[in-house]
């Protein structure tokens, strides 16, 4: 089967493969303290990630009661978030349950793998080596990789193009209204999970399969799209 026969499955980073949570909010804290603003709490922050650095700060500010901020002192913040952050990337960040034989079971069966991300690519590459994963994906596309980022449906189309998949063989796995707006942009089928970053719940988002687990993810991947009717090499346990 060539690359352009096998189906793709792109996943997200942040609240998707892992839990970045607690690092994220962490740089958060550090630049908002920084500013003399007070440094918010794990469950107060988390539903801030999952649009990109910038837009964190943004929210973080709002909530902590700083509606607004000119471009300058944004800038400035960003700027000391990603030195921050790039420097503790894995202090407390973990795969959810399952990622790894979930892809590995992909991997088993053909699939091509890839991940689009709004963090920034070098952070992800970084990431994704830390914890054991970067190998199993033949493309890991962020925010700034393409000159387009998500929403856009470019981002995921063209994250696709680099792994030698095609779109008409793929879907988007993904934890928020932003990968899945993504997602139909592009005409791309979209499996949520529920323990990620989103402000609205994203079973009221009507992606086309919802999982609690990664253990359900081949079960729904093979029910979309029909590929892998056969059993893998190996099963979960």
């Amino acid at each position: 089967m060539s690359d352009n026969e096998r189906p793709i499955a792109v996943f997200d980073l942040d609240g998707t493969l892992a839990d970045t949570a607690p690092d994220l909010i962490a740089a958060l804290n550090a630049v908002l303290t920084e500013e003399d603003v007070p440094p918010l709490g794990v469950a107060e922050a988390r539903d801030l990630i999952g649009a990109g650095a910038r837009s964190l700060i943004q929210r973080g500010l709002q909530v902590a009661g700083h509606a607004t901020i000119d471009d300058a002192r944004l800038e400035r913040m960003f700027r000391s978030f990603l030195a921050h952050y790039g420097e503790h990337l894995n202090d407390h960040t973990t795969l959810f349950p399952g990622v790894t034989e979930s892809l590995d079971r992909f991997a088993d069966a053909g699939w091509i793998l890839a991940v689009c991300t709004n963090k920034y690519e070098n952070h992800s590459l970084q990431l994704l080596d830390l914890l054991g994963i970067a190998d199993r994906f033949t493309a890991i596309c962020g925010r700034d990789t393409f000159p387009y980022f998500k929403p856009d449906p470019r981002h995921l189309t063209l994250t696709i193009e680099r792994a030698g998949g095609s779109p008409r063989q793929a879907i988007m796995v993904g934890d928020s209204q932003t990968d899945i707006k993504t997602a139909r942009a592009a005409g791309i089928p979209v499996v949520a999970v529920p323990f990620g970053y989103s402000d609205i719940p994203v079973a009221e988002l009507a992606p086309d399969r919802l999982i609690n687990h990664f253990d359900d993810l081949w079960t729904a991947a093979v029910e979309i799209t029909g590929y892998g009717q056969k059993q893998p090499k190996t099963t979960l346990s």
